[in-house]
């Protein structure tokens, strides 16, 4: 399974995916800004609403231009994509309630950090669900 992670075409994948992962994000942190800074919503509620609409553009962007799923079914596929962005989510939340709260840095930046640590979770979740579907 390691050397999933040394194919020739995983710097392609990795590099392509941080790109949509950096369209992902500045939807997700535009969104996260609007909610929290002008609408006054909690900022883990905000949070919540707005990694849904990065996670969906990561989710179409990531169809189309990094992994190949083959001929999985499109709802199962989708399905274990979100399972992964939930678990994803869930990082991403502690990791911002943790900086914003613990640490006491403003929201927004607490988000930068945990967008990054978020990202290599899905990253590699996800070219792991692709490495095994593409083996069926």
């Amino acid at each position: 399974m390691m050397k999933l992670f040394f194919k020739k075409n995983i710097i392609r994948e990795f590099f392509s995916y941080f790109w949509v992962a950096i369209v992902a994000f500045l939807v997700n942190y535009l969104c996260l800004y609007i909610l929290s800074d002008f609408l006054r919503i909690n900022y883990i509620i905000s949070n919540i609403i707005s990694f849904i609409f990065g996670l969906t553009i990561n989710y179409i962007l990531s169809k189309k231009y990094v992994f190949k799923s083959g001929n999985i079914n499109k709802k199962t596929e989708f399905m274990i994509y979100a399972f992964i962005g939930v678990i994803g989510l869930l990082i991403d939340t502690c990791v911002l309630w943790f900086f914003t709260e613990k640490v006491h840095i403003y929201h927004m930046i607490s988000k930068v950090i945990s967008t990054g640590i978020t990202f290599i979770w899905n990253f590699a979740a996800r070219k792991i669900f692709y490495y095994f579907i593409s083996k069926r």
